[in-house]
């Protein structure tokens, strides 16, 4: 009698998936916090929500890293993007105020290579640490037929935590306030679809993997000790895209592009592609990679505590009243 087929046969191998559990057991390990009850191995996973929060609102977040990816298998790197991974869910949370709690990862392949859904994972956890937050759980997901050889894809989901009174929605901005900037590590995980392009004509001069960063702890330190009125993690769109999604109707965001140094990362982007300026202020970052609104008194203390933490900080723009009926950002 023949042979039946196994699941191996179909090009799923169980006993790897198993070994990865394993295998990044220890990476999540160091990430745990007091109300993680069961983490990474089971069906689910549970966490408490903190004992010190009174009227606590749970704020979630998910994304992916894009096709930042593809230079990723190209380069046979794997060991960033697992950061870019949490970064772009824990920056988001964080707007709101949150802290985050809790994250979870979605690694898709067709075939699964243990060194390199490690290497990813173990990047994952590393976020997770920058973050405070703990990797709870996620999925491996092998898939036959459904990427390229040798690819693969990542969704990463956050959950966070914030005090109710304290949620930031933008509503106390109003004219005369400062808009801070705190520096980037480079494009983060956006625009990659335009880099790529470019660098199909000239090598790049620049490490393009370097990871987004993570504002978390800085963010949170200043808000205890500052009257944050509204923060914006500036991804797709660019500052001009995501500045306005947290203002009042009826205000402007006068941001000045001479009040930061723009990396040269961009510059080589913007000469080598042909960039026009607003395309560049409306894909990439061009240096700010999150925004920080507070009232004009206030600001010589919010730059003091952040750079105290460990940013780069510049006084980027005001916030002023406009006729026009919806928000907006105006680059000069």
């Amino acid at each position: 009698m023949a042979k039946g087929l196994s699941y191996r046969d179909a090009g799923v191998d169980i006993d790897a998936g198993d070994a990865l559990v394993e295998a990044i057991k220890p990476f999540a390990r160091r990430t745990l916090r007091p109300e993680v009850l069961a983490g990474i191995g089971g069906f689910g996973a549970l966490c408490e929500l903190p004992k010190n929060y009174r009227h606590p609102v749970l704020v979630s977040g998910t994304d992916g890293v894009g096709t930042k990816l593809k230079l990723a298998f190209a380069a046979g790197r794997h060991d960033t993007v697992g950061i870019d991974l949490v970064a772009m869910s824990v920056n988001d949370v964080l707007v709101q105020g949150a802290e985050p709690l809790f994250f979870l990862d979605y690694f898709a392949c067709g075939k699964l290579d243990l060194n390199v859904s490690r290497n990813v994972i173990q990047g994952i956890a590393a976020g997770c640490e920058q973050a405070g937050c703990a990797l709870i759980g996620g999925e491996t997901a092998e898939m036959p037929g459904m990427y390229p050889e040798g690819e693969y894809d990542l969704a990463g989901f956050c959950v966070g935590v914030v005090e109710k009174e304290k949620i930031l929605d933008g509503k106390l901005i109003q004219a005369g306030d400062t808009i801070l900037g705190l520096a980037s590590s480079g494009p983060h995980s956006n625009g990659y679809s335009l880099i790529r392009k470019i660098i199909e004509k000239k090598k790049p001069e620049f490490d393009l993997l370097t990871p987004t960063r993570i504002y978390v702890k800085p963010v949170l330190s200043l808000l205890k000790s500052v009257a944050v009125k509204g923060l914006a993690h500036i991804t797709g769109g660019g500052i001009v895209g995501n500045v306005p999604r947290i203002l009042p109707k009826r205000t402007l965001a006068r941001i000045r592009k001479a009040s930061w140094p723009r990396p040269e990362i961009f510059q080589w982007l913007q000469r080598e592609g042909r960039v026009a300026e607003d395309e560049m202020h409306r894909v990439f970052n061009c240096g700010i990679g999150m925004v920080v609104i507070v009232a004009a008194a206030d600001a010589p203390r919010a730059r003091d505590v952040l750079r105290a933490a460990g940013e780069s900080v510049y006084e980027i723009g005001v916030i002023e009243s406009s006729t026009a009926e919806e928000a907006r950002a105006l680059i000069v």
